[in-house]
């Protein structure tokens, strides 16, 4: 959808003339009231559910929604009875107006003349979003990680437009370790010599080494200690010249990918690198540092959520490190000092940030149980 009038940022700045790139599951119902909307994470975008089919009809190879476990018919946000709509956010790569894209007022490709955006400039531009599709109230607002963090800052924007909120494996903003991981990326990016000062696009290259570093910081963060040492430990690569009873002796090497979980990191980080582009990395990391309500209220984050009127969903995950159960119980306590109507699900999975991606059956329960239950249409 193109948007002509000029959207004002938290920066100062404005952006006009730019598209949101959106997906839709299910039905608007006559009243416009079974309408939940998903906010995604960092490298995520607006493709949530399904698949996409090429020109035969086939389905197209790892073309599936990266949250199709949890979205359509008969799943716990069932799009037979709910409508749901996928924003790619501003500054993305992924169709939305962003780095890579054309600016209208130079004719040139935006790259580091790409204005900073923030979460809640996320979510007005999707509160416009809204508008042009006719739709006032939503049933819900939904989203993992840092659209854990736009879901909750829907809540505070637009409290009169919001019936319930699922907040899922976030936080009310940034531990100064997570701002660290994110600047260490952003460094790896920045000073690959291909980056060319955010440039990059005028000569024709890609960063990819710097965005190789950068997912392989991320990719550590996302998992547990318990599912690396289970997946990989400290297994070796198999090799041609393995030992006779298979076991593959050291190379000794400082440059050699030799154990299984190197060999992970470096197949995540090249497929990352293919993909994605260095300046929407740059813009969504700073997103999630800055983002911070409490900060308008003195640090108090139970007067910043006196906004809230929405009815919250909150689930965490133990081994979850990046956004820690604790972090989750912070929303919760602040919540409970308004007396707002809030569930809290903390769910005792492996799988570190991860798990609010993957199929665990009690967190797909939780989540199927208050659809069902407590948000009517």
């Amino acid at each position: 959808m193109h948007f002509a009038e000029p959207l004002a940022l938290r920066s100062g700045a404005s952006i006009r003339a730019y598209d949101l790139s959106y997906e839709t599951y299910g039905q608007l119902n006559a009243a416009k009231s079974n309408a939940v909307l998903i906010c995604h994470a960092l490298n995520a975008s607006h493709h949530v559910a399904g698949v996409y089919l090429d020109d035969s009809g086939q389905v197209k190879p790892r073309s599936e929604g990266w949250w199709d476990n949890m979205i359509g018919p008969g799943k716990p946000l069932d799009t037979d009875r709910f409508f749901v709509i996928g924003v790619n956010n501003l500054g993305s790569c992924f169709g939305s107006t962003g780095p890579m894209q054309t600016n209208p007022d130079t004719g040139a490709v935006y790259g580091a003349d790409f204005p900073v955006v923030t979460v809640q400039d996320w979510v007005n531009a999707q509160a416009r979003l809204l508008d042009a599709l006719g739709i006032q109230t939503l049933a819900a607002v939904m989203g993992g990680s840092l659209g854990g963090m736009q879901t909750l800052s829907w809540t505070l924007q637009y409290p009169e437009r919001v019936r319930h909120a699922l907040v899922i494996a976030s936080a009310p903003n940034l531990t100064a370790e997570n701002i660290a991981f994110n600047e260490v990326a952003r460094r790896a990016i920045v000073t690959d010599p291909d980056f060319h000062g955010v440039h990059f696009y005028r000569y024709g290259v890609l960063p990819k080494r710097g965005l190789r570093i950068a997912r392989m910081i991320g990719h550590i963060t996302y998992l547990s200690d318990d599912v690396m040492n289970e997946k990989f430990g400290r297994q070796l690569r198999r090799s041609a010249d393995a030992s006779a009873d298979g076991a593959a002796p050291y190379k000794y090497s400082t440059q050699e990918v030799e154990f299984e979980i190197e060999s992970y990191l470096r197949y995540q980080g090249d497929k990352f690198a293919e993909y994605f582009d260095a300046n929407t990395y740059l813009l969504i990391t700073r997103a999630l540092d800055y983002f911070d309500p409490a900060s308008e209220f003195g640090g108090d984050l139970s007067r910043a959520l006196a906004k809230a009127s929405a009815k919250f969903l909150l689930v965490s995950f133990t081994t979850d490190w990046r956004f820690s159960p604790a972090r989750s119980r912070e929303i919760v306590k602040a919540l409970l000092a308004n007396q707002r109507d809030v569930s809290y699900a903390e769910i005792d999975a492996p799988h570190g940030h991860d798990a609010f991606l993957l199929d665990d059956p009690r967190y797909m329960g939780v989540v199927r149980s208050y659809f069902e239950s407590k948000v009517t249409v």
